[in-house]
């Protein structure tokens, strides 16, 4: 019994943390696409956009993005 009870709370907790991605699309102004699977950092005082891609931590200027959008 307490098996299934642990099967069951695994599985709720990585439904729960799959609901909070967000994929989305950062598209810059020369028309390069880029895919994350969680929403972009858009709130730094520095003046970049940051997300990771592959591994990476990849920062834009926030000057150079043309528009983010979330991918249904």
């Amino acid at each position: 019994m307490s098996k299934i009870l642990l099967s069951l709370a695994i599985l709720a907790s990585g439904g729960i943390l799959a609901a909070c991605s967000t994929p989305s699309t950062v598209t810059t102004q020369d028309g390069q696409t880029d895919y994350t699977a969680d929403a972009p950092d858009t709130d730094t005082d520095d003046g970049f956009i940051r997300y990771e891609k592959d591994g990476s931590e990849v920062k834009v200027n926030k000057s150079d993005v043309k528009r983010i959008e979330e991918v249904d």
